[in-house]
C-alpha cells in the first residue's frame, strides 16, 4: 500500500475536522444572526469550503518541504507590508488590505503564518547544530523575525494583529526551551517600552496622538481601565452593548424565533469582532459554552499532535500556533465581556473575514499534515 495513504489511514485526526465542523456552525449562525438579510453568513460558508478543500489537498505534501520556504515566505510577506503602507488604499484611516476585484486580502494576518514559520526554522536549526543559547544576545534572529512585522503592522496601524505576534513570541520562546531569565529580559523590555509611552504621553501628548497611537486605539485602553466610562465613552459604546446582548441571552438563549438586540445593529461590527456577543445572545449560556469546549478540545488535539511529533521544526510550529489560537481566542471573548480592551482582534473560525479564516484553516492544515509525519513509518 502506498505510504501516503498508510499515513492517513493510521495518523490523520478525524476529531479536529469535526471540531471544525461545529465551529463552521457557529460561524453561520453567528454572523447570519448579526446580519439575516445579508450575505455574509453564505460568503463565510464559501470561504470555509475553499479553505477544507485546501486543507485536504495540503495532507499529499510533506510539511517538511516548509523548511525551505520559511526564510522566503517571511521575507514575502514583509515586503507585501512595504507595500501595502506605499500603496495600498486607505479604508477607515488604516492601510490593512489589498483589494483584487472585490476580494479583499489582508497581508498581516498571513504574516503571522509565516513569522511562526520562520522562527520555528530558526531554532529547529540551532537544534540540530546544537547550539545552546546561553547568552541573551544570540536570539537576536528570533527579535529581527518578530519586530520588523510588529513594527510594520503597527504602523498601519492595526494594533490587534500586532498585539497577537508579541503573544506568539512569548508562546515560542517557551516551547523552544528558552531559559527563563531570557523571556523575563523580554518581558522587561516590553515593561521598559511602556514606561517610555507613558512619559511621551505625558510630557509630549500632541506628538503621543499625532505619531504613535490612534486616539479612537487610545479610548479603548482609558475605557478598559475605567469600565465606569464604558457606557458613556465612544470607546465603549461597543462593550456595554455587547454586555447587554450577552446577558439578555441568560441560559439557553433567544433562539431563532424571538427578535435579538444584534439583529438590529446593537452591537457595532457583530458579524466580525463582536460575534461572540451574537452567539451569547442567540445561544445562551449553554451555546457559549459549547463553543469554549470547542475551542478547548481543538487546542487540546493540537498540543497531543506536538507532544507526539518526533520533529523538531514541527513542534516550534504547532507551539506558534496554538499561542496564536489562544491568545486570540482570550482576547475577542474577554473584550466581548468587557475583562480586556478592545483590540479589534478577531474570534478565530467564527468572525466574518476571508483572510482571517484562511489563515486559521492553513495553519490547521499544517497541524494535521505535521500530525500524518509525526512518526517514522516501520515496515
Amino acid at each position: 500500500m502506498n505510504p501516503d495513504r498508510i499515513r492517513f489511514i493510521r495518523y490523520f485526526d478525524w476529531s479536529i475536522l469535526f471540531i471544525l465542523g461545529g465551529l463552521a456552525l457557529f460561524s453561520y449562525f453567528g454572523i447570519s444572526g448579526a446580519n439575516p438579510t445579508h450575505g455574509e453568513a453564505m460568503k463565510q460558508l464559501l470561504w470555509y469550503g475553499i479553505s477544507f478543500g485546501v486543507l485536504i489537498l495540503f495532507q499529499w505534501i510533506d510539511y517538511r518541504w516548509l523548511t525551505y520556504l520559511s526564510y522566503p515566505l517571511w521575507g514575502v510577506g514583509v515586503l507585501s507590508l512595504l507595500a501595502l503602507l506605499l500603496f495600498g488604499p486607505i479604508t477607515n484611516n488604516t492601510t490593512g488590505w489589498f483589494e483584487f476585484g472585490g476580494i479583499k486580502i489582508q497581508p498581516a494576518e498571513f504574516m503571522k503564518l509565516f513569522t511562526i514559520l520562520a522562527v520555528s526554522y530558526w531554532f529547529s536549526r540551532m537544534k540540530e547544530k546544537e547550539v545552546e543559547i546561553r547568552a541573551f544576545y544570540q536570539l537576536w534572529p528570533v527579535f529581527l523575525f518578530f519586530g520588523l512585522p510588529f513594527l510594520l503592522i503597527v504602523k498601519q496601524p492595526d494594533l490587534g494583529n500586532a498585539v497577537i505576534l508579541i503573544g506568539i513570541l512569548f508562546a515560542m520562546l517557551i516551547v523552544a526551551g528558552v531559559r527563563w531569565r531570557h523571556i523575563l529580559y523580554v518581558a522587561m523590555i516590553g515593561l521598559s517600552g511602556i514606561a517610555v509611552l507613558a512619559y511621551i504621553y505625558l510630557f509630549h501628548n500632541d506628538f503621543f496622538f499625532d505619531k504613535i497611537i490612534k486616539k479612537y486605539q487610545w479610548n479603548r485602553i482609558t475605557v478598559f481601565l475605567n469600565p465606569d466610562a464604558a457606557s458613556t465613552a465612544d470607546a465603549g459604546y461597543q462593550v456595554s452593548k455587547s454586555l447587554i446582548a450577552i446577558g439578555s441571552g441568560l441560559l439557553q438563549g433567544k433562539g431563532f424565533t424571538q427578535k435579538t438586540l444584534t439583529e438590529t445593529n446593537w452591537v457595532p461590527e457583530a458579524q466580525t469582532d463582536f460575534v461572540f456577543s451574537v452567539i451569547g445572545e442567540k445561544f445562551g449560556f449553554i451555546g457559549s459554552s459549547i463553543l469554549i469546549l470547542l475551542f478547548f478540545l481543538l487546542i487540546y488535539r493540537l498540543i497531543r499532535i506536538a507532544m507526539e511529533t518526533e520533529y523538531d521544526y514541527g513542534k516550534y510550529v504547532i507551539g506558534g500556533f496554538v499561542g496564536m489560537f489562544v491568545f486570540q481566542i482570550f482576547e475577542n471573548i474577554g473584550m466581548t465581556i468587557g475583562i480586556m480592551p478592545v483590540t479589534g482582534i478577531t474570534l478565530p473560525f467564527i468572525s466574518y473575514g476571508g483572510s482571517s479564516l484562511l489563515t486559521n484553516m492553513i495553519a490547521i492544515a499544517i497541524v494535521l499534515n505535521i500530525g500524518l509525519r509525526r512518526k517514522k513509518l516501520m515496515f
